[in-house]
């Protein structure tokens, strides 16, 4: 954590002046539902977009720890974790602080590099005036931190790891979106488009090997060849060389890293003229993935729990994603790529909601003891339309905030205005817009919806 897909064309259209590849496919609705499941109207929880004091603490401070890459090849990440950290902090002690206590952030940076960043993690955990810790980021760099945190008995949320089972953690919590719904999701949707043939590229590691080896035992279900793991290392620029061998093994589909490093294959997709489909998940929301792949990114697919950033219709924000967002905006403003426009906001909602919870879980225990909190968290279930991402927070024993219910996917586009995403399977109304026919959506409600010309026009109307 990441779909339906259009069919697969090799060159590129337009469409009233947008300008997009038909080269389409990221999933990351659930497999059993392409239509996805409906957020329940009303949750167990009702915390408000800010979680206020309910409680006495008796105590004057909790702190929150950060571990990420705040420079170096991927600092945008640990920095938009620390900004959208920030915000929740500084909104939750305006409101009281949790439990009369004030939020205070305690960062360490790793630069990327697993040995700080284990070094790190085994001080924040050994640390006992830190409440709960944020990071590592990746998931290698995680497997290596939890042993220091489940001995610590330490509170941990992790927003940047798609791989691992958290079952495993008995500290551990991820908001991110769970590696195996989306896979299962896309290679569903492959079937369904009559892709036969494909292949990954992505950096050594962890998730990488939990990656290859779902795909390795799950797509014959699905009718498709899986044509294997091309390895990438951090140091290299070029992903010329690997795609170049998935294309002459007849790869039509490639799925690629959610970290920075699938710039670079967006990039050797550009300059190899690529015509077949790019997979990508949450991290293909990092413009570096615009400023390499040019306006041959466009008709790629990203799966996210929740990123309407890009979305044109701003009514169609989560009202907790769009008070987050916004708050973001106004403290840190909005990076802009210098080649593309792309545009992001320097923040990072699904970190925010690491704090949100644990805010909204402290208040329910009435205590700020690790295993309380534990036990308080696993049982949050809080409605997506006040939550910092705008998804529905439901982590269960499993310890995945987001189920398959909020997974979100979006197509990157690009017109004469910049950039743009529309959603696949969103939220829309009968009789509204839509981009092409065939696309897929659904009601508030979760009724399902297709697009169709009526009239001239292309609007959705309920599918049979």
């Amino acid at each position: 954590m990441e779909r339906c897909f259009g069919e697969r064309y090799t060159s590129t259209v337009s469409d009233g002046g947008n300008v997009f590849k038909k080269k389409v496919i990221i999933a990351a609705v659930a497999a059993a539902a392409l239509f996805g499941t409906a957020v329940t109207a009303s949750a167990a929880d009702n915390p408000g977009l800010v979680p206020k004091k309910v409680w006495d603490s008796k105590t004057d401070k909790i702190k929150i720890g950060l571990e990420a890459p705040m420079t170096g090849i991927f600092a945008v990440l640990g920095i938009s974790q620390r900004n959208s950290l920030q915000v929740v902090a500084d909104q939750i002690n305006k409101a009281g602080g949790i439990g009369g206590a004030k939020i205070e952030l305690v960062v360490r940076d790793d630069a990327l590099n697993p040995v700080t960043a284990a070094n790190n993690a085994k001080e924040l955990a050994g640390d006992s005036s830190i409440n709960m810790v944020v990071g590592p980021s990746i998931s290698a760099y995680y497997q290596a931190a939890a042993g220091y945190y489940e001995a610590a008995k330490k509170l941990n949320c992790q927003p940047a790891v798609a791989a691992l089972d958290f079952t495993d953690y008995k500290y551990g919590f991820r908001s991110q979106d769970y590696y195996k719904d989306t896979l299962t999701a896309l290679m569903t949707v492959l079937q369904k488009k009559k892709i036969t043939k494909f292949g990954m590229i992505y950096e050594a590691g962890a998730t990488g090997t939990d990656f290859d080896a779902y795909y390795t035992a799950q797509s014959p279900k699905y009718g498709l060849t899986y044509l294997g793991w091309q390895k990438i290392t951090s140091t290299q620029t070029s992903h010329n060389a690997e795609l170049q061998k998935l294309i002459d093994l007849g790869a039509q589909a490639v799925s690629i890293s959610n970290n920075a490093y699938g710039a670079y294959t967006a990039k050797a997709a550009k300059e190899l003229k690529y015509a077949g489909i790019l997979m990508g998940g949450s991290g293909a929301q990092n413009i570096a993935f615009h400023e390499t792949g040019g306006n041959d990114f466009a008709g790629t697919l990203m799966a996210a729990p929740n990123y309407q950033w890009p979305l044109r219709d701003k009514t169609l924000w989560q009202p907790g994603y769009k008070a987050h967002t916004d708050a973001v905006v106004a403290a840190n403003g909005f990076a802009t790529g210098p080649k593309s426009g792309a545009t992001s906001p320097n923040g990072t909602a699904i970190a925010a909601d690491c704090l949100y919870a644990y805010a909204v879980a402290a208040n329910k225990a009435r205590s700020l003891d690790a295993t309380k909190v534990r036990d308080a968290m696993e049982k949050l279930d809080i409605p997506a339309n006040q939550t910092p991402s705008g998804v529905h927070i439901h982590p269960g024993t499993e310890h995945n905030f987001y189920q398959a219910d909020g997974i979100n996917v979006y197509e990157w586009r690009h017109d004469a205005t910049g950039w743009y995403t529309i959603e696949v399977n969103g939220i829309s109304r009968q009789a509204a817009a839509c981009p092409e026919t065939g696309w897929l959506a659904r009601t508030a409600a979760g009724a399902p919806l297709v697009c169709a010309k009526v009239n001239g026009k292309l609007v959705y109307r309920a599918a049979a």
